[in-house]
């Protein structure tokens, strides 16, 4: 009776402590909080990263708190070449930057980046995750893929004279990336390789003549300030794939409850992701041409001249993934499919 009592007596005494240095005690799996980082190379006032900090918002609602998510905005924990290495090596927990960033490093899913004709972000996204879901890329084995999503077409913006045919880009140095280089090197320009966070300067600098990128980036990238004309060409219309990825480790160590719950959120977010694009091409194109600028279509003759002149390079990647045993063929195949159904 005598040894019961005394462990009562240090028991209560250990927790008259434990209080004493303001220390909780947890109550079963309910106290559990796990804090994560995630870096995003969208500037805070992008939409993009906009919605990325209301994911981390919708995470932590949704999981009462057991998941918590510590926003970086604007390249400022990783790069945007280097935001998936840095989720690989633990430099964030939670990673969004584009696949053309680390070029060849994840050769399937470069392959959404072509100028196929992309018509909407929705339709572009909608390809993305539906490649990524078909063929399980290898590349991105070695993380957890929360979602993709894609901006919608691609176009070619000048800021001295208007290009109006394929002869109108011969000598021109055009700002792109990825797959978009190849297609303005395809057209008869020079591909100049920079991110989007380096491409207002290099214009405004005229260090290129021009830049490849989606309407909206005149407004979220604000480079409508530095190019004067844009050229409607969708028959060639190219998007650039971008994904939300987490570090493997960090992801299994979550309650398979909040596993499920992130799961939900994130088809929820791939829409909204796809949706806010073809939302921000509007409002870009009408920034546009509130600043003074142009835009110029193609009629179908001359579209046709731009669609051809990109076609080889579309079907020699195609080739060079079935080479690699990547099923290329298939995946193009895929893709037209998606497109169809979302003209």
């Amino acid at each position: 009776m005598k040894r019961c009592a005394c462990l009562k007596a240090m028991v209560l005494m250990g927790c008259c402590l434990w209080i004493a240095l303001g220390v909780v005690i947890p109550q079963g799996a309910e106290a559990k909080t796990v804090t994560l980082t995630y870096s995003n190379f969208f500037p805070p006032t992008h939409i993009q990263s906009q919605l990325a900090e209301q994911w981390c918002q919708e995470v932590e609602k949704r999981t009462e708190g057991r998941v918590r998510i510590k926003y970086f905005a604007g390249g400022t924990l990783t790069p945007a070449n280097q935001t998936y290495g840095g989720v690989l090596d633990g430099i964030s927990d939670i990673g969004m930057s584009a696949f053309a960033y680390t070029r060849g490093r994840f050769p399937v899913m470069a392959i959404v980046d072509m100028p196929l004709g992309y018509p909407t972000g929705v339709a572009a996204t909608a390809v993305a995750n539906a490649v990524q879901a078909k063929f399980q890329p290898e590349e991105l084995a070695n993380t957890q893929v929360m979602y993709l999503h894609a901006h919608g077409p691609g176009i070619i913006h000048t800021r001295g004279k208007p290009v109006r045919t394929l002869e109108d880009l011969k000598g021109v140095t055009i700002r792109s990336t990825g797959f978009s280089a190849e297609m303005v090197k395809a057209l008869g320009a020079t591909p100049v390789a920079q991110p989007m966070p380096e491409a207002y300067q290099s214009l405004q600098k005229g260090v290129v003549d021009g830049s490849a990128h989606p309407i909206e980036a005149n407004q979220g990238w604000k480079l409508g300030e530095v190019v004067h004309h844009a050229t409607m060409a969708y028959s060639v219309g190219y998007t650039t794939a971008f994904f939300v990825v987490i570090n493997k480790d960090k992801w299994n160590s979550l309650e398979a409850r909040d596993r499920e719950t992130i799961e939900a959120i994130n088809a929820q977010w791939a829409v909204k992701h796809g949706e806010a694009w073809d939302s921000s091409d509007t409002e870009g194109l009408r920034a546009f041409f509130q600043q003074g600028n142009s835009a110029f279509g193609l009629d179908s003759r001359e579209a046709a001249r731009w669609e051809a002149a990109v076609a080889p390079m579309i079907d020699a990647y195609g080739q060079k993934l079935e080479d690699d045993g990547h099923n290329g063929k298939a995946i193009l195949k895929a893709i037209r499919e998606t497109l169809k159904n979302h003209r």
